[in-house]
């Protein structure tokens, strides 16, 4: 993952790193602590300074100092009182939405998503397009083109509270041609283009890239069931399959970055006669479970598809093959979903996707008694949320890296550079 640090949102010395020397320390906590409370309000939304003090286990002057301060830098505002209750009505403090600017772009295998979010998390302006398979140099022009419209959006003489720009695409976007229908070969090129230093050098922003599975856990952490849920398995059914893991309230990376790669995990074989023939004993996720596999499976039925807008008019316009379809998705997505369940011991497993709201509602009643079937003695089955965010989580993800990186507290923090 690309970064690069802000001394101006982030407060720190102009040399980027923590203070050094006498009381360096102290420096530090108190940049740690104010990064926590941030934070917070990024999860919660909205809280009083007791909140905050009980949230993030500071004492209540402690927290209130700290409060006033990020008040004074125009990171956190007032929303007013808190109604009902007893006693005197506490003030409501949440981020400023001007506090900062991020922009974020989630380059796909059929579309290209570019949002301009505020310091919430809010979109305040979109860009979209569909096309299938595209290549770096379309792809990259169509987005840096969309980032300059975008960048237009943020209010006058507010360009040094601009936090970067995040990046999510699908690593190893080249691969897997057999299990997706990619017929050019030339599309192998994405494994080798370096998206981040392309749009570092063309915009002159801070670049943070990640992972479109674990973007989209991350969006959902911040804007969907991360406000009720500590730790939670994110699954996004797209053009291929992706995952995030978030645990603890932080997502969780992998040592590659490839943590929540749920895609890749084996699977048996498709029931569907138009799926590809695996070339080893067992298939993966991404063959059955996907948008693509939606397509082939219709394309092999003799629907004429060659737009998003079929796919979607597919939804109502053929039932029958959807169905076949949700059957054998709900199937491939057992065992993947109850290791991860096993294996993580999470809270929940958060399904979204790039589909409408009832085709995913669909999949996840089909899978409730599935994995209660499946689940061994002496345990339960993992329980099934519907996502929140829907067809922009990754591009979301991508804009909240940013602001998530330049002001989320880290152990390094209080570590004297």
């Amino acid at each position: 993952m690309t970064s690069a640090s802000n001394s101006t949102l982030q407060g720190t010395p102009s040399n980027g790193n923590p203070a050094t020397g006498q009381g360096s320390n102290s420096v530090n906590i108190r940049l740690f602590n104010e990064r926590v409370i941030l934070n917070a309000l990024r999860r919660l939304g909205q809280a009083s300074k007791a909140d905050l003090s009980r949230y993030v286990s500071l004492t209540n002057n402690t927290a209130g100092v700290i409060v006033k301060e990020l008040e004074e830098r125009k990171l956190i505002r007032s929303e007013g009182k808190r109604s009902g209750g007893r006693g005197q009505p506490a003030t409501l403090l949440s981020l400023d939405p001007d506090g900062a600017y991020a922009i974020g772009v989630k380059f796909g295998r059929r579309s290209i998503d570019t949002l301009l979010v505020d310091f919430r998390g809010h979109v305040l302006d979109r860009r979209h397009h569909e096309l299938d398979f595209p290549m770096p140099d379309e792809a990259v022009g169509l987005a840096l083109h969309d980032i300059a419209a975008l960048r237009k959006g943020v209010p006058q003489g507010a360009s040094a509270r601009m936090a970067g720009i995040g990046i999510a695409t699908p690593y190893d976007m080249g691969s897997w041609r057999r299990e997706l229908d990619i017929a050019s070969e030339a599309y192998r090129v994405w494994n080798e283009v370096d998206i981040s230093a392309r749009v570092a050098a063309e915009t002159g922003l801070p670049v943070f890239r990640e992972n479109d599975g674990t973007a989209a856990a991350v969006a959902e952490m911040f804007r969907g069931r991360g406000r009720e849920l500590d730790s939670f398995v994110h699954v996004f059914v797209g053009a291929a399959v992706g995952g995030g893991i978030v645990l603890n309230g932080e997502y969780y990376r992998g040592a590659t970055g490839y943590g929540g790669d749920i895609g890749l995990m084996p699977v048996g074989r498709s029931r569907l006669a138009t799926a590809p023939d695996p070339v080893r004993s067992h298939d993966i996720l991404l063959t059955r479970a996907s948008i693509n596999s939606l397509i082939r499976h219709l394309r092999g039925n003799g629907v004429a598809i060659s737009s998003r807008s079929e796919v979607e008019e597919a939804f109502t316009r053929h039932p029958g093959l959807v169905g076949e379809w949700l059957e054998d998705c709900a199937d491939a997505l057992v065992v993947p979903l109850l290791s991860a369940a096993r294996l993580l011991d999470v809270e929940a497993i958060v399904l979204d996707g790039d589909l409408p709201k009832s085709i995913k509602e669909d999949l996840l009643e089909r899978l409730v008694p599935l994995l209660d079937a499946a689940t061994p003695e002496a345990r339960k089955p993992p329980r099934l949320l519907l996502g929140m965010i829907g067809r922009e989580a990754s591009a979301l993800g991508a804009a909240i890296l940013p602001l998530h990186l330049n002001f989320s507290p880290s152990r390094e923090i209080l570590v004297n550079q």
